[in-house]
């Protein structure tokens, strides 16, 4: 592959790895959300943070299996589970439909932000 093509892979695979540990850190500082409890603006920002960061990893994640798909084929999938599909085969995931749904929860942060929502969202995934 070009030089410009292996550059722009190490660039995305940092990208990566930054936004990875920010949205751990999100994680280990947050508790479970309690949709009962009446918080202040002050005890919601870790949820903010956590909201945020996940929504980044989950697009810098994508432009790196774009980015890396490219480097290896010189082309990329023409649909985001054909991408995934050829990450699996890869190696780089192990399930498609955990990806598919991560997709899906940060399509819903992105478009319809409310905590108590978060939370749901989050169980039913779970289930």
């Amino acid at each position: 592959m070009t030089r410009l093509s292996r550059e722009q892979l190490l660039i995305a695979a940092e990208k990566f790895q930054k936004t990875y540990v920010l949205l751990k850190a999100s994680v280990d500082k947050t508790t479970d959300f309690d949709a009962e409890k009446k918080y202040t603006a002050d005890e919601l920002e870790p949820y903010d943070a956590l909201s945020d960061r996940f929504i980044r990893i989950v697009e810098i994640s994508i432009k790196f299996f774009r980015t890396y798909e490219y480097y290896l084929q010189a082309e990329q999938s023409q649909s985001f589970r054909h991408g995934l599909h050829q990450m699996e085969k890869l190696g780089l995931i192990s399930n498609i439909d955990i990806w598919l749904d991560m997709r899906d929860i940060r399509n819903k942060i992105v478009h319809d932000y409310v905590p108590e929502k978060i939370a749901t969202l989050m169980q039913s995934n779970e289930n």
